[in-house]
This record gives C-alpha cells, sequence and structure tokens, in this order.
C-alpha cells in the first residue's frame, strides 16, 4: 500500500506548495500555508469507462425552457437580489464581515418562509441552540415553526437532510464550521470547505431544496477558501456596510438564476434589518444642498436606480509633503486620473490641496458614471461655489477630459424627477432614430461635451463673487 505524504496548502488561494513556507508563492499573504492529509485517491481506471456510467442523451438547444419556480421569502430585497426567490435545488454562498448582520437576515427570511407553511432547517455551527434562541425573541421571531440545530459533523447533516421529504430551505452557518471526519485536516481549511460544499451541493440537487451556505470573508474582504466554492454555488452574496452606520447592501456579483449587482438596501434597528424601499430618499435625507463640495450621483445598481451624494472636501496640505488622497466608497486610483484631467485640461489647480471624498450613506460606487458628479464636487470644492442643488449630475470623463455616454440614461432622469430634483447634467446625446434628444419628465437637462463645460460656469460664479466681496484696505 502506497505510503500517503502530507502535502501543504494555502488557506487563501489553496494553492500547493511542496514544504511548508512562511509565504504564499501563489497569492502573497503570510503565515496561510498549513499542512494537511491528502484526499483518498481514487479508483484507477480511464475516464469515461468507470463502472456504473451510462451514455449521455444529446437533446436540441431549441425546446421549452420554463422558468424555474421560486420560494419567496417574504423580504422584498433579499427577494429582488435573489432575482425573485429561493429557487428549488439551488445553492446560494452569503459573505459579510463578522457582525454585519448575515445570521440576522438569514433568520428574519427563514421565520417568515416557516410561518408561510413551508419546512425550513437551520443548522447553527458557531452559536449554540440557546444562543440562536435568544437572537430570534429579541428579533421576535420566536413562534416561528423553524427546525433548530447545532452541530458541526458532516455525516450528521447528510445523515438528517437525506430523511428529509419535505425541507423547502436550509441554512448552514457557517460553511468553515463543518468538517467530514474522513479528512485529517482542521475545520476551515481549504480540503474540508471543498469536500463539506461539495456534498451540500449533491444534497440539494438530489433532494431539491435551496441551501445557504454562510462563509467567512478575509482582511481584505473576499470570501475565505477557495475559489473553487464560489464556482461551484449558483450565486454569491455579499453583505456589506460599516458595523459603526445603520445601513446594510446585500450585493449579488454572481447569481445563474437573476441579475448580477443587483443590491438590496437594509437598515439595522433594535427589531433587526428594516427593508428600505427607497433608499434614494434614505441617502438624501440628511442632504443640504448650499454647501460647496456637494453633488448628487444618479447611479445604477443592477437594475435600481440610486442617487447618492458625492461629498468634497479641500484642505491645504499642513504637512508640507504629499497631499492626502483620502476616499471613501470611492476608487482611489480614479479620483487621481479625474485630478489630473482637471488640472491638465481645465486648469483647475488641485495638487497642494489635501482632498477627502466621501460617498454619503455608506454605499460603495463602482461605476465610472460616476466621474461627472465627482468632477462637479471637485470643481464645487475649489471654488467654494456649491452646485445647483435641484440638479443631479452623472457621465464618464475620458483622459482628454470628454463626456461619454453612459447606459440607462432615461432610468436615471425617472428616479431624479421622481425624488423632486429638476435638472441634471449628463453627456451630449446622440439622436436616434432621426429624434432629438429632449427633456424628460419635465427635467431641465444640460448635455455637454467636455468637462471644460461644467468648469466654466462655476468658476464664473466665483470670479463674479469675488469682484463683489469688498476689498480689504
Amino acid at each position: 500500500m502506497a505510503k500517503s505524504t502530507a502535502r501543504f496548502v494555502c488557506q487563501n488561494c489553496g494553492a500547493v506548495a511542496p514544504r511548508w513556507q512562511g509565504r504564499c508563492d501563489t497569492c502573497g499573504e503570510w503565515n496561510t500555508i498549513v499542512e494537511e492529509q491528502p484526499e483518498a485517491p481514487r479508483a484507477p481506471g480511464p475516464a469515461g469507462k468507470s463502472a456504473g456510467g451510462r451514455r449521455l442523451e444529446f437533446v436540441a438547444l431549441k425546446g421549452r425552457a420554463a422558468p424555474p419556480p421560486r420560494t419567496v421569502s417574504g423580504m422584498a430585497e433579499l427577494d429582488r437580489v435573489l432575482g425573485g426567490g429561493f429557487v428549488p435545488g439551488s445553492v446560494i454562498l452569503v459573505g459579510g464581515d463578522p457582525g454585519i448582520g448575515k445570521s440576522t437576515i438569514l433568520l428574519q427570511a427563514a421565520a417568515r418562509i416557516a410561518n408561510a407553511g413551508r419546512r425550513v432547517l437551520y443548522i447553527s455551527g458557531e452559536e449554540a441552540i440557546d444562543q440562536v434562541r435568544l437572537r430570534a425573541l429579541r428579533l421576535g421571531l420566536q413562534d416561528s415553526p423553524l427546525g433548530l440545530a447545532a452541530t458541526t459533523s458532516l455525516r450528521d447533516i447528510a445523515a438528517s437532510l437525506e430523511e428529509e421529504k419535505e425541507a423547502t430551505l436550509v441554512i448552514i452557518d457557517s460553511i468553515q464550521t463543518v468538517w467530514l471526519d474522513s479528512l485529517d485536516s482542521a475545520p476551515g481549511t481549504v480540503s474540508q470547505v471543498r469536500a463539506c460544499a461539495a456534498e451540500l451541493t449533491r444534497l440539494a440537487k438530489t433532494r431539491n431544496f435551496a441551501v445557504v451556505l454562510v462563509g467567512h470573508v478575509t482582511k481584505e474582504g473576499t470570501l475565505a477558501g477557495p475559489r473553487v466554492l464560489e464556482h461551484m454555488v449558483d450565486a454569491t452574496l455579499y453583505f456589506e456596510g460599516d458595523r459603526g452606520h445603520q445601513f446594510r447592501i446585500l450585493r449579488a456579483v454572481k447569481n445563474r438564476f437573476g441579475a448580477t449587482d443587483e443590491i438590496g438596501v437594509f437598515e439595522m434597528t433594535d427589531r433587526g434589518l428594516v427593508e428600505v424601499a427607497n433608499p434614494s430618499a434614505l441617502f438624501l435625507a440628511e442632504r443640504r444642498g448650499n454647501i460647496s463640495g456637494s453633488a448628487v450621483f444618479a447611479g445604477m445598481e443592477g437594475t435600481r436606480p440610486v442617487l447618492v451624494e458625492i461629498q468634497v472636501l479641500l484642505s491645504p496640505s499642513a504637512s508640507g509633503g504629499s497631499p492626502r488622497r483620502q476616499v471613501v466608497g470611492w476608487d482611489s486610483g480614479r479620483l487621481a486620473m479625474l485630478m489630473a484631467v482637471l488640472e491638465s485640461r481645465c486648469r483647475v489647480s488641485l495638487g497642494q490641496n489635501d482632498v477627502y471624498l466621501n460617498i454619503a450613506g455608506g454605499l460603495r460606487v463602482s461605476e465610472p458614471a460616476a466621474d461627472l458628479a465627482v468632477g462637479g464636487g471637485l470643481v464645487s470644492a475649489a471654488t467654494d461655489r456649491p452646485t445647483d442643488p435641484d440638479m443631479v449630475f452623472f457621465g464618464e470623463i475620458g483622459l482628454s477630459g470628454e463626456v461619454r455616454q453612459v447606459s440607462q440614461t432615461d432610468t436615471r432622469l425617472r428616479e431624479a424627477a421622481k425624488l423632486g430634483f429638476a435638472a441634471a447634467m449628463l453627456p451630449r446625446r446622440v439622436a436616434r432614430g432621426g429624434r432629438a434628444a429632449t427633456a424628460h419628465d419635465g427635467l431641465r437637462l444640460s448635455e455637454i461635451g467636455h468637462l471644460a463645460d461644467l468648469v466654466a460656469p462655476l468658476a464664473a460664479s466665483a470670479a463674479k463673487g469675488a469682484e463683489k466681496s469688498p476689498k480689504k484696505e
């Protein structure tokens, strides 16, 4: 019998090293390589000729494809992110920082589905049954007919789920705590996470119930464990937000049964997570429109338009060294590029100032359409002249200063009109079908083709204000 030799596996990326070393050569992380025993070898034989195999029956691509059935959770924001609800036989991976509210939102959704007469099982590997009951009591869910268990053994979980005939939803909190005793590695290692997720995925497909796996995240904010875990599941959701802030964002980065980059907005209260049906109004609730450096961005998160305030503050650099660039909620590299365009193409001096940029409300914006709003905030802060408080901004800016078109313009304008804005600054639109672009829902449209068209009015207002101000003798 061949002697089994241990291998050394990086717990961050899953790379295999020939021996232990302090730093992983693949991902560059330190102290992530752990010794693991190899998995049991498979039976020898040529691929495709193992015992029990059967010939596949190929069908034509054309045919009827009915949409999958859905189990509605009763939480509209969660159902939006999932694409309409939980699909039977699907596997969903939910990640987020510790204490962000992953267990809370899943317990609330599980209780609502159970109250609707469905069989829901909640298996906790991190908390005891009494701890989960205390959370349910605090949330007012103690009377929900929810099946609850606490274990970390995959054999016990699999044996219990094999006997379930009516289960609709199974929640595993969390996948890093579940372990298989046939593997010699510790729970949470690459081998354990991969093997446990594969077995739970098999159970979901064969028993036709939805499985939700709660996953830990690394210090960089990505899901811990092997990247293959995200490929195995049908949907990957990230729960984002600051623990010191009441807003939480549930974002879909992968979804085989719905749109990606869809978001759901929640507010953390003492009674759990409350859905925010109109996040734009909530993000702008405390906005003051007469402050320089503020601009409203009409953005898109998946299929949902979201209006957020972009705040910019310029301060003379007191250290005498390199000015600071502090960014919250946006890409710092894109801010540096936009500042270079303003200085080179529009003659706006920003280099000697500390620049602070914040996306109000805790939302993280990643689409390039925010360039024009950030540019408006920078110019407003540099000239100390507020932008039009009734105007929204959106548009991508190129290196030559041109303002490029973005997608879903009409959807952004409709959201702005619904919230009472009277004007919008956007890229110059090209007439389609022989029809010229006109105002939308009574909005006054300011279409510009270059960033200088944004700088000129604010600079002129600053110059006029300087002339009217009394001169000191």
